[in-house]
């Protein structure tokens, strides 16, 4: 069944409003990781995965570019846009590189970790250009503990939700049949 050009539009509608309750969520819950401070979860970025194994680049590309800025608008500041924006295109075309490597070599989880890791790198990347010292990075292994089990937590979650919800089920196997993309998805 191929879906019309409003379905699309109203999918990523969906999709980016997700993703920014999601994110306006998840400032008020505590972070998960006592041993990296400021660290969260990124469970906005199970939007991104969903967007990226359901829409072709250009579209879920949008479903990113919605979420970053409504998010800064709904409640950021110019500091915090810089950093989402920086970690979460960081993150986005990170997972879309991995994702070149195909299923047989990579799982969503670890397209979703790849993400996790590259986001907060992008967000110390931010935060080295506004303190101008490289120091900042020596807080990595630590954000990168962080990266990866947050991204293995939201791939799971992912990977869940495309395997046993038929309409993302339905939109997968569409972007399937009309690219040369290879199905991510049990059979």
């Amino acid at each position: 069944m191929r879906q019309s050009k409003y379905q699309i539009m109203v999918y990523i509608a969906m999709l980016a409003a997700q993703a920014v309750v999601i994110s306006i969520l998840e400032r008020v819950i505590p972070s998960p990781f006592a041993f990296a401070p400021g660290a969260k979860l990124g469970l906005a970025n199970l939007i991104s995965i969903i967007a990226i194994f359901t829409l072709p680049w250009k579209q879920s590309i949008q479903v990113i570019t919605i979420r970053v800025v409504v998010t800064m608008l709904v409640g950021g500041t110019l500091s915090t846009f810089m950093y989402s924006v920086v970690g979460a295109f960081l993150s986005y075309f990170s997972m879309l590189f991995v994702k070149l490597l195909g299923p047989k070599r990579v799982s969503i989880i670890g397209i979703s970790t790849m993400g996790g890791v590259m986001h907060n790198f992008g967000q110390l990347s931010v935060a080295a250009l506004f303190a101008q010292s490289w120091s900042v990075f020596n807080y990595m292994p630590v954000l990168a503990i962080s990266g990866i089990l947050a991204g293995f937590a939201v791939g799971f979650v992912g990977n869940y939700l495309l395997n046993k919800v038929s309409r993302l089920r339905i939109y997968h196997q569409e972007l399937v049949s009309n690219s040369n993309q290879a199905n991510w998805l049990n059979q």
